[in-house]
């Protein structure tokens, strides 16, 4: 995807979450992000909006904290989603696209880096809304859905903070049967190696379409089809979290 059309996807997300989170109420709690209510979430993803802005508004060249949570709730707080929502977006259209700074995965320039990053942070944590109401959430467009498999699996997961570990080597074949799409992680005492291809036996293979895979690597959905060793599948889920820090 183009830095363009994650921009863009950021704009519509965001707005999806912020009606999602006035629909259910900021006391509703939220099913996928256990012990969270819609306030929580709304703090968490406001913290980040305006964390991402500030590195491409100032041209941080080092990381910075992010800042403290807001103790805003009710429509106080949806507005106060709005309000750091609008200025990432603003920020990232109106950016050079050879703007330097700071990033924590590999990626074509900054700006790509912050526009992929904050379109699955936002994307994500609408489904995380939705998931308060009592309708289903709405489907990731399969495109989408496929790049942020690779930024789970090529990007978070390649770091050596990845905590996806295991004493015997393994292989966990992930395979999006909508878009054509395999990847094969190779998962040992170090971090995971992904590779973009699917052909040899694995332990364990994951299918299914792209937007469910997506949102069960993200561990938001059970998996949609597993074959193979079903302990694969439970230590990626016991161990593949992405936290804040």
């Amino acid at each position: 995807m183009e830095t363009a059309e994650h921009i863009k996807t950021i704009a519509e997300e965001g707005r999806l979450l912020a009606r999602a989170a006035e629909s259910a109420g900021t006391d509703a709690k939220v099913p996928t992000c256990p012990g969270w209510d819609v306030s929580d979430l709304l703090r968490h993803v406001s913290m980040v909006h305006r964390w991402a802005t500030a590195f491409v508004a100032e041209g941080r060249t080092s990381y910075h904290p992010a800042e403290e949570l807001t103790e805003l709730d009710g429509a106080e707080l949806v507005a106060w989603f709005r309000e750091g929502h609008e200025r990432l977006v603003e920020t990232l259209a109106g950016a050079r696209p050879d703007m330097e700074c700071w990033t924590f995965l590999p990626a074509p320039s900054p700006l790509a880096f912050w526009a992929r990053r904050q379109a699955h942070e936002t994307t994500i944590h609408r489904v995380d809304a939705e998931a308060a109401l009592p309708a289903r959430p709405r489907v990731i467009p399969t495109e989408l859905a496929v790049d942020g498999i690779e930024e789970l699996l090529l990007g978070f997961h390649a770091r050596g903070r990845s905590k996806v570990r295991s004493d015997v080597p393994r292989l966990l074949r992930v395979r999006a049967t909508d878009a054509g799409r395999t990847w094969t992680v190779r998962i040992s005492h170090e971090a995971p190696v992904t590779e973009r291809e699917g052909a040899g036996e694995a332990d364990c293979e994951l299918s299914g379409p792209a937007a469910r895979l997506y949102l069960s690597l993200w561990n938001r959905l059970p998996f949609p089809s597993l074959t193979g060793d079903a302990s694969l599948a439970a230590l990626w889920r016991d161990q593949s979290g992405i936290t804040w820090s």
